[in-house]
């Protein structure tokens, strides 16, 4: 996939069938009407492993897709959007919560490329969770300027939609990194404490890596 005719960095993931069918599934029943024109590609019974016949059903698919996009309330929904990522997404999280950050860091990366494309047509916000395992992921591994990075790179969305849960973990993270590389951190110790005596109660005391382990549990 990529973002546009101009885009020259592609991106690849894989799916099967059965991941094409489950979506139509969901859209069907969520946009009938908006979507009856649009046929799923019959399952091939015969000719599976024929190199002419996954040429013609993967260009078949390729042609769903592009039907789906074409759709406003498609490209807009949160399914659309989930089928690129979500099972590198949970990949990512079971090698977190094993302690095998190397390799959960490289499919968040791949998860946050295919988010990037996906931005123009999305919220902002659905890039946080990924922006903030991947800072879990680069502290864990000792790289604290990626970990700071991805983090502040997360926090203006997390502010601008009210995302409560992020935001005291992430400023948490950027104020306990920040302050070992040495950067200027006052102002987001202050907007923390003043998070935390806004919402005492109700503000999120996980830390972040918590956060992000049990988004998918």
């Amino acid at each position: 996939m990529r973002s546009g005719s101009f885009d020259s960095h592609r991106v690849a993931i894989e799916r099967r069938y059965s991941d094409f069918a489950k979506l139509h599934q969901t859209l069907r029943q969520e946009f009938d009407e908006e979507l009856d024109e649009i046929a799923l590609p019959r399952k091939l019974l015969t000719g599976n492993f024929n190199p002419e016949c996954l040429q013609e059903r993967r260009l078949a698919l390729q042609d769903y897709v592009a039907k789906l996009y074409a759709k406003r309330c498609v490209r807009y929904s949160l399914h659309f959007a989930n089928f690129f990522t979500d099972q590198e997404m949970r990949k990512a999280h079971n090698l977190l919560r094993a302690g095998q950050f190397g390799q959960s860091l490289r499919l968040l990366q791949l998860v946050l490329e295919v988010q990037e494309k996906l931005a123009p047509w999305q919220s902002a916000t659905l890039s946080v969770h990924t922006l903030a395992a991947l800072a879990v992921c680069h502290r864990d591994l000792e790289e604290p300027e990626e970990a700071y990075a991805a983090a502040h790179r997360a926090l203006p969305a997390v502010r601008r939609y009210g995302l409560r849960e992020y935001r005291a973990p992430l400023l948490q993270m950027l104020v306990d990194v920040g302050y070992a590389l040495g950067r200027p951190v006052a102002q987001m110790q202050d907007e923390l404490i003043a998070v935390s005596d806004a919402e005492r109660g109700r503000v999120d005391t996980r830390s972040l890596k918590e956060l992000v382990v049990h988004k998918f549990v």
